[in-house]
This record gives structure tokens, C-alpha cells and sequence, in this order.
């Protein structure tokens, strides 16, 4: 972290946190962010899933949920950027306050209800976006749609030419039901009409699927056998979770998803089943907790093929993406890979 970051968290952290998100978006759009580019080497770079990544560090959903601050995150050292949740139809999301840091914790919860413009605006930044790392956009749902698995293959069919990749998000708890979309007969569902929508693109584009990280064995199993056999181009593992076990901060009883720091063994295990079920056959994307190039490295070990993060930068800065592929690169020149592919997995049986 800079010195400058130092002082711009510390002044955010007086803040309401969901004010502070704004603010932190105004001066990115503003220039005020220094913005290097993504740092790569040959270590580093990789194609997931046909998406050619300089580093494999991205930025999760949720950051940038209308895709505003677009040119400036793509020069901020990200090697592949997430926006949205998009909906077909703009929302407000639910009542405020929705974000709360859990600052004890390093971690965050938030209940924001895909709050987002609509795909028509955010279709429209992407069409403007200028060239650089690979951009996608993650799909939601209206929460008052008659259809929801419909709304999935609107936004793509809407804005997947503006995308280079788009992730299937039935992972949120924050919208009532959304998670019974990952039951089996509901998900192939889904995923056919997201499929059909993709076939229909100028050029189809990879689609991922993003799950929750309080799924049982079984349910895990399930979801990868639908994976498997519904033409998706990865997984992402994975979205917030319900649990509070451990936390210690006086927020940690608030309603919503829970992510950061807590987050990161429970993700990466379920990560390291998910690599296992899929026996290499699918990238996975590894997020949950990752707050240092150790922590990314385990992911990887575990068996993702790249990583994403986001809350940690509440608490280490928009630097972190650079320092954690810097991080990233030593560590595979440490231990002899001369390419990040040779690293997936390679730790996997010790999460299971």
C-alpha cells in the first residue's frame, strides 16, 4: 500500500461504507488513482477459457456494478476485470444501510440487492470501453421478474457483444429464492437459455457460472456434473456466505452475504472439490479472502486458473491488484514454474 492509499483509507473509514464505495469510483473516473497498467511477465500470463490474461489477478463483481469506471480499472493492475451484476431492468436494490466492514475481521457484509442502472446503460459503457484487458460482465436477475431465469439470457443476449465473457450469478444471498436456482434441474434449466442467447452473439463469448460457497458435497457434485454437460467455459468459486463463524466485529450479526478475509478456507475448499469433480476439464476462478500473493498462490495451487478479489482492497488499497501478481511471479520463479498453468492444482489434495 502507498503512502497516499494510507491516507485515502484512513479518511474512507470515517465514512459510511457504501458513501466511501462511491467516493472511490469519483476518483478513479477523476484521475486521481495512479494507474500503471497490469504487471505481467511470461510467468504470469495465461488464456482461461480463451481470454488472454497479462496476470491472473481480476477484480470481482461488485466494485464497478454499472461499468463506470471503466478506462480507469483497466490501467489499474488487474489482469481481467468483472463489472456489473447487470439486470434487465434497473433497480434500486434493497433498503439502506446495505454494506457494513466488519474491520476487526477484515471483512464485509453486504446486503445491497443488485442495485444496478440496467443492462441498456451498462451495455453502453462497455461499447466504449477502450482496448486493454479482457472485460465481463456478471448476469443477474430483476427481483421482481415473473422469470428470472430468463433475465439471465436478456442481459447477455443485451450486452454480451460489449463483453469479452459474462458469469451466471445465482450465487447471491441478497436476492429471496436466487439460490434455488442452483439446484440441478433449475440450473440446466437456466443454463440452456443462457446458452441459446450465447449462440446467438456475433461472436459467442465464454460464460462462467458463479456459486455459493455453503453448498454440501452433494450439491457441489450436482452443479459440476451441470457444468460439465451444459457447454460452460468455467467456474467461479466463489460468491459470499452465510456463515458468521468466527467474526468478531460488533457488526457481524448484520443480514446479507459475508466476504473477505473469513471467507478465504471455505472457499478454497470448496475450490479444491470443485477441481477435483471436474478433473481439470473447466478453469475455475478462485475468490474468497485473498488478501496477499500467498493466498493467491494457495487458490491456485488448489486448482484455479486465476484469481479475483475485492474486499481486501477496503483494507490494502487498489495497489494490492499489482502487488499480489508481483507477489505472484516470485513465487512461481521461486518454485521452478516457468508458466502459472504448471502450478494448478498442485496443492489440491490438502484442501480436501
Amino acid at each position: 500500500m502507498t503512502p497516499v492509499e494510507r491516507i485515502a483509507l484512513s479518511a474512507l473509514h470515517t465514512l459510511d461504507p457504501e458513501r466511501a464505495h462511491g467516493l472511490s469510483l469519483l476518483a478513479l473516473r477523476m484521475g486521481l488513482v495512479p494507474k500503471p497498467g497490469p504487471y505481467t511477465s511470461p510467468r504470469l500470463a495465461s488464456t482461461v477459457a480463451g481470454l488472454a490474461l497479462p496476470n491472473p489477478v481480476g477484480l470481482a463483481a461488485g466494485y464497478d456494478k454499472n461499468a463506470e469506471a471503466l478506462p480507469a480499472l483497466m490501467r489499474a493492475g488487474f489482469g481481467w476485470l468483472e463489472v456489473g451484476a447487470a439486470t434487465p431492468l434497473p433497480q434500486p436494490g434493497n433498503p439502506k444501510p446495505r454494506l457494513f466492514r466488519l474491520t476487526e475481521d477484515h471483512a464485509a457484509i453486504n446486503r445491497f440487492g443488485f442495485n444496478n442502472q440496467g443492462m441498456q446503460a451498462i451495455a453502453q459503457r462497455l461499447a466504449a470501453r477502450p482496448n486493454g484487458v479482457p472485460v465481463g460482465l456478471n448476469l443477474g436477475a430483476n427481483k421482481t421478474s415473473a422469470d428470472r431465469a430468463a433475465d439471465f439470457a436478456r442481459v447477455l443476449a443485451h450486452c454480451g457483444p460489449h463483453a469479452d465473457f459474462a458469469t451466471v450469478n445465482v450465487s447471491s444471498p441478497n436476492t429471496e429464492k436466487l439460490r434455488d436456482l442452483q439446484g440441478p434441474a433449475a440450473l440446466a434449466g437456466l443454463l440452456a437459455g443462457v446458452m441459446e442467447a450465447r449462440a446467438t452473439l456475433p461472436t459467442p463469448i465464454p460464460v462462467f457460472l458463479k456459486i455459493a460457497p455453503d453448498l454440501t458435497a452433494d450439491e457441489l457434485a450436482q452443479i459440476a456434473e451441470v457444468a460439465l454437460s451444459s457447454g460452460l467455459s468455467g467456474i467461479i468459486a466463489t460468491n459470499t456466505t452465510l456463515s458468521r463463524d468466527g467474526l468478531h466485529s460488533p457488526q457481524r450479526d448484520q443480514a446479507g452475504g459475508l466476504s473477505g478475509a473469513p471467507l478465504f478456507e471455505k472457499s478454497t475448499r470448496v475450490l479444491a472439490q470443485l477441481s477435483k469433480l471436474t478433473e481439470g476439464k473447466l478453469p475455475l476462478i478462485g475468490v474468497g479472502g485473498i488478501s496477499t500473493a500467498d493466498q493467491a498462490y494457495a487458490k491456485i495451487r488448489a486448482g484455479a486458473s486465476a484469481v479475483q478479489i475485492y474486499t481486501a482492497m477496503v483494507y490494502h488499497g487498489l495497489s494490492l491488484a499489482t502487488d499480489i501478481a508481483k507477489g505472484l511471479d516470485a513465487l512461481l520463479q521461486r518454485d521452478g514454474y516457468s508458466t502459472i498453468a504448471q502450478a494448478i492444482g498442485t496443492n489440491r489434495d490438502s484442501w480436501l
